[in-house]
């Protein structure tokens, strides 16, 4: 009878290059490729040069450094080869009304009191003093944000030094080759060649080997499908059927190009929204990245193009491509010896930065439930489910940004404000609007300030706030809101700007 280790995976064949691919490889072969040990594990890549990839610029979540720390990279090595910059959020520009902006910034509102977060207690001072400054004073990120200013959180007692996350903006080709670098240098094998049919077992349905126009056939044991919207293995070879989210999420397309860079530099992606979808802008040391993700059935594409060259803030260094998608997720990521990971497994539009987190979280969830060569059934049951749950997560959260604003000046906005909801999700929007509380479906996902910021950017204020609030007395609040804001304030202004910043780590001279 064979042991645990006897059946352990030999070969693992990752279909499709890219971000998600490489994203996929890296780990992968730092865990299992050990070339001469009994329980080495090939990992093979296969990607084809004539399948391009858009690349612009890729913003993302704090939650990419748990990645990054677990492949060991430099971060100054990471931002000089992929021209990264520094991200302390997202600006949103024209969402809750036109001529309105708000700030979601990653990391909380400053030390809570008894428990109580400092935007609630924000409300109850608002409540007595309209003329409050913005709840936004209190976030460290939001501030160092418009001050254009960054350092990482310092070491030592919490202060506002150090009360706040920050994630990157990078070249998403430049990333790919970054990661496909450290990928074969821990073991993987990268295979160029176009994929003409894939080989399925007759007993079982399992996927056997992918044969190459030029006749080679690659086997493998696990394949993982990094193949993007055409999903060769997990939606061509398997049928998977594919859950449409548009009536919910109703853009269908995206346009994006770069354009010369303009100082200075943020260290933020912003985002403005427009009649029929909205506008990203992602800063990168030597560009920036541009789009416009819209509603094909509420703007034509030459007007599309025409919107977004128009709103460039810097020379436009080629011409848009455009790519068409359809929300949602498949139902099954995880189909027999098959796991879809990236646009394979699903789409949500990059509002929120989850592209790249969604495929970290797929790789995480597939290095944890790791098969051997039975599959046991209940480890893909498992993955689908926290998948899918993951997925809905994400959806709730951007369906939010389209549902709250007070815009109606086009059919598209009037659309998103009379459509329908899931049901949680209206759940935790009347929980806020009555109570003034935020409740967390998906512990994994956006936490409490991130849907505060969201909350009150688009200008939801709630009907009545946390009781136990008018017990602390009223002057103490005062102090405490005061004295952290006046603590962000002097931080903030001995930090250095985010241009120089990144030309130190770069090793770069500021511009």
């Amino acid at each position: 009878m064979e042991t645990c280790l006897t059946k352990a995976l030999r070969k693992i064949v990752i279909v499709g290059g890219g971000s998600a691919g490489w994203i996929t490889a890296a780990p992968l072969a730092r865990m299992l490729c050990r070339p001469g040990q009994p329980e080495h594990c090939e990992v093979t890549l296969v990607e084809s040069t004539e399948i391009g990839t858009v690349g612009v610029g890729e913003a993302t979540l704090p939650t990419i450094s748990f990645y990054n720390q677990l492949l060991g990279i430099d971060e100054a090595d990471f931002v000089r080869k992929t021209k990264a910059s520094f991200k302390l959020g997202i600006e949103f520009r024209d969402w809750g009304r036109v001529g309105h902006q708000f700030f979601h910034g990653f990391g909380g509102f400053g030390p809570a009191i008894h428990n109580r977060p400092l935007w609630a207690y924000w409300l109850r001072l608002r409540q007595l003093d309209p003329s409050l400054p913005s709840y936004e004073e209190w976030s460290t990120a939001t501030m160092m944000a418009r001050s254009q200013r960054f350092m990482p959180p310092q070491p030592g007692e919490p202060s506002p030094t150090n009360a706040f996350d920050y994630a990157y903006h990078f070249d998403a080709s430049l990333y790919g080759a970054y990661l496909r670098d450290l990928a074969v240098h821990h073991g993987a094998q990268r295979v160029e060649g176009t994929i003409v049919r894939v080989e399925t077992s007759e007993q079982n349905g399992f996927v056997t080997a992918v044969h190459l126009s030029d006749g080679r056939r690659i086997e493998g044991e696990l394949f993982i499908d990094c193949s993007g919207f055409r999903a060769l293995l997990i939606g061509g070879a398997l049928n998977s059927p594919y859950e449409d989210w548009s009536h919910w999420l109703p853009c269908d397309r995206a346009l994006a190009v770069p354009c010369a860079r303009v100082d200075p530099m943020t260290p933020f992606t912003t985002s403005t929204a427009r009649s029929a979808g909205w506008q990203w802008r992602i800063p990168l040391q030597h560009r920036t990245g541009n789009g416009l993700v819209y509603c094909s059935s509420h703007l034509g594409d030459d007007e599309a193009a025409d919107l977004l060259l128009s709103n460039l803030d810097g020379q436009a260094l080629d011409e848009p491509r455009q790519q068409r998608f359809v929300t949602g997720r498949r139902k099954l990521g995880w189909v027999k010896n098959v796991v879809a990971i990236g646009l394979s497994s699903g789409f949500l539009e990059p509002l929120e930065s989850t592209s790249i987190q969604l495929i970290m979280d797929g790789v995480s969830r597939l290095t944890h439930m790791l098969p051997d060569r039975d599959f046991a059934p209940k480890l893909a049951d498992e993955f689908n489910r926290q998948m899918a749950y993951r997925y809905e997560s994400v959806r709730d959260f951007i369906i939010l940004h389209y549902k709250l604003g007070e815009r109606r000046d086009s059919k598209f906005w009037r659309q998103c404000a009379a459509m329908d909801i899931p049901d949680g999700l209206a759940h935790q929007i009347e929980l806020f609007k009555q109570a003034g509380r935020v409740t967390i479906l998906e512990p994994e996902g956006f936490l409490e300030p991130s849907w505060a910021s969201l909350f009150l950017g688009l200008g939801v204020l709630p009907e009545r706030h946390d009781p136990y609030i008018d017990l602390v007395d009223i002057e103490q609040i005062r102090r405490h809101m005061w004295g952290v804001r006046d603590s962000i304030r002097r931080a903030v202004g001995h930090m250095p700007t985010h241009t120089e910043f990144v030309a130190k780590v770069a090793g770069v001279q500021a511009a």
